[in-house]
């Protein structure tokens, strides 16, 4: 546990990518919580689906409401999901207290049918934000193109926002766009401006992709092969911590400082899909290079556990910017769009959580 605390201490906030019943019912979060290892959890479609497919884990829940008549597997899927959420919730109340509301937060996602519908998703984040009933509940909302609107508008309505799925620096820089018009609007009206948000920005799928990609020049040889070989695993951390870059101009921009005077707080940039993908990788990799201060990294249950055996805690986040800017540089030398890319990411990471809600769905209509 001692690197955790080491990477908590330089200002990076540690959470849970994973929730489940038996991580609430055994006590185990609440004892994460207290020893200082976890300030927040993370949940999607595809981890509730994950952990209704472990046994009977869900039976009791699920039998309770159908006894009181949820029939409907949307609608059941949503009542066992906000009892886990508001849990949860209860389980990292006295963190969020503690911490005046920097930390102790869970995220809910939408509905990701929605998308694509900036109306719809505003109205389902209204209904769960009101439902859960818990300040430190952030609504997930996907940062696709129409998705900024919503950002925009839960954030002038006071609801708290992870702005989820995004891939790449111009996408981050219109979420957090976003997150200031939502407050330049509260501010207009004389409301307060203390609502959180998040933005979360995903990581090594990217190395995914573009290692394929970089691969594909390796093989051909000639003049770009060598290029291409020093690309290979670094364009995704490159890319976050462009995005951090990005963050500093933001919040240290005239705009913002306007905002904070007001009582606005920094969104802070949040690195997800921080699993190592590719097996001849460290299992700390997106994890140990991005470190650094007013940011979050929530990490699924085995690469928090490595990190907790082996991990390296140390500030690496700025350490090569003038390095990460040139990496990004040299891909259209080789032929590559970052940004088709980063598209293609984001629709694939809809596509993925709304196959993961339908089977959810799914199997609780078979249950």
């Amino acid at each position: 546990m001692k690197r955790l605390r080491q990477l908590v201490l330089l200002g990076q906030s540690i959470w849970y990518d994973y929730i489940d019943r038996p991580l609430l019912n055994s006590g185990r979060l609440a004892a994460l919580v207290q020893a200082g290892v976890v300030q927040g959890v993370t949940s999607n479609p595809a981890i509730f689906h994950k952990a209704l497919q472990q046994g009977d884990v869900y039976a009791e829940a699920i039998a309770y409401w159908r006894a009181q008549g949820v029939r409907d597997p949307v609608a059941l899927y949503e009542h066992v999901v906000v009892q886990d959420i508001q849990d949860a919730c209860d389980v990292l109340r006295p963190l969020y207290e503690r911490t005046h509301g920097f930390d102790g937060f869970v995220s809910l996602e939408v509905n990701p049918h929605l998308a694509y519908d900036p109306e719809a998703t505003v109205a389902e984040a209204r209904r769960l934000w009101e439902w859960v009933g818990r300040p430190n509940l952030l609504i997930k909302i996907p940062a696709t193109e129409p998705g900024l609107e919503a950002i925009a508008t839960a954030i002038a309505e006071g609801i708290p926002v992870n702005a989820t799925l995004i891939f790449s620096v111009p996408r981050y820089r219109a979420v957090a766009d976003a997150y200031l018009r939502g407050l330049e609007q509260r501010l207009e009206r004389g409301l307060s401006l203390d609502v959180p948000s998040v933005a979360s920005f995903f990581v090594s799928r990217l190395d995914t992709k573009v290692d394929r990609l970089l691969q594909t020049r390796i093989d051909a040889g000639g003049a770009e092969a060598e290029e291409a070989r020093s690309l290979l695993g670094r364009i995704a951390i490159s890319n976050a911590r462009q995005a951090y870059q990005a963050f500093k101009a933001i919040f240290a921009s005239e705009r913002f400082a306007r905002l904070a005077a007001a009582g606005a707080r920094v969104q802070r940039l949040l690195w997800a899909s921080t699993s190592t993908k590719n097996p001849a990788y460290p299992d700390t990799k997106y994890v140990d290079a991005l470190i650094g201060p007013n940011t979050i990294n929530t990490m699924p249950p085995h690469t928090w556990e490595a990190f907790a055996d082996h991990g390296t805690p140390r500030l690496t986040l700025e350490e090569d910017p003038i390095g990460d800017a040139m990496r990004l540089v040299a891909l259209p030398e080789l032929g590559i769009d970052l940004d088709e890319i980063t598209r293609e990411l984001e629709e694939e990471g809809v596509h993925a959580f709304v196959r993961a809600f339908d089977s959810l769905v799914a199997t609780l209509a078979a249950a």
